[in-house]
């Protein structure tokens, strides 16, 4: 009887380990990694690339320091913006 409840206590802890490492590489790493091409991405951006804000406004980096971009949305129109709030670059459109 003993080495019955033994082997039982065994099989949920393995149970909870495996889930734990299932929430772990499916859940946890993904978000890590998403996060980490982000900020790259965000540290990668210089002058005359052409990105898109969260709030859907199209431009192009006239200046760019540590923590803020500024985008020309018009020829004479500025904006500064954190580069939080730089989305990604747009794909360009296919020609018909």
């Amino acid at each position: 009887m003993i080495i019955l409840a033994i082997s039982n206590g065994w099989k949920t802890a393995c149970m909870i380990v495996a889930m734990i490492a299932v929430f772990y590489f499916f859940l946890i790493k993904p978000q890590k990694d998403k996060t980490k091409a982000e900020e790259a991405y965000r540290d990668a951006l210089k002058k005359g690339d052409k990105v898109m804000t969260t709030g859907g406004i199209h431009g192009v980096i006239a200046s760019a320091d540590k923590t803020h971009v500024e985008l020309e949305v018009a020829p004479g129109t500025r904006m500064k913006v954190a580069k939080s709030a730089i989305m990604d670059i747009p794909a360009p459109k296919a020609k018909k």
